[in-house]
């Protein structure tokens, strides 16, 4: 069994912006701009937002974050580089935000991704996410501009 390890990084790292470059790059193969509604780089380290990255075997190979805000908390910029991916990644990092959520005392657990991500949605239902209507802010944006999103949520209390 390979060696997964989390870690959480609190400044963005030449790690960090090798896979926030990368997860870019993926998801603007699949979505026109307007469709992409990921944090800038710089907010993924704002007070609310807790960072992690993945490694596989010691090599930087995923990440995800939470943003925390009252009453929930929200997966964002969660990405498994090509290579690494069928390891066991994803679903380690989703375990580590999950937790990382309970910790900071939020019931719930929300996402929004996107209809292209056939390996995202079959992780989120495999831990129990469910469908859900569109949440804030995604619910006060124009719908053409989450013409491609799915929104899930997972109750953790």
């Amino acid at each position: 069994m390979p060696q997964i390890t989390i870690e959480r990084v609190t400044t963005p790292t030449a790690e960090v912006v090798t896979l926030i470059e990368a997860l870019d790059a993926y998801l603007g193969a699949l979505y026109t701009p307007d469709q992409q509604h990921g944090p800038r780089l710089d907010a993924l380290f704002a007070p609310h937002v807790r960072f992690f990255i993945a490694r596989l075997e010691g090599e930087a190979v995923g990440c995800g974050a939470i943003a925390l805000f009252d009453g929930c908390a929200e997966v964002k910029r969660m990405f498994t580089i090509q290579a690494a991916r069928g390891r066991g990644v994803a679903t380690a990092v989703l375990a580590r935000l999950e937790a990382e959520a309970r910790i900071e005392a939020r019931p719930l657990l929300r996402l929004e991704t996107g209809i292209h991500q056939h390996e995202a949605l079959v992780l989120y239902d495999r831990r129990g996410f469910t469908r859900c209507e569109a949440f804030s802010p995604y619910s006060e944006m124009p719908p053409h501009q989450i013409a491609t999103s799915l929104f899930y949520e997972k109750p953790l209390a």
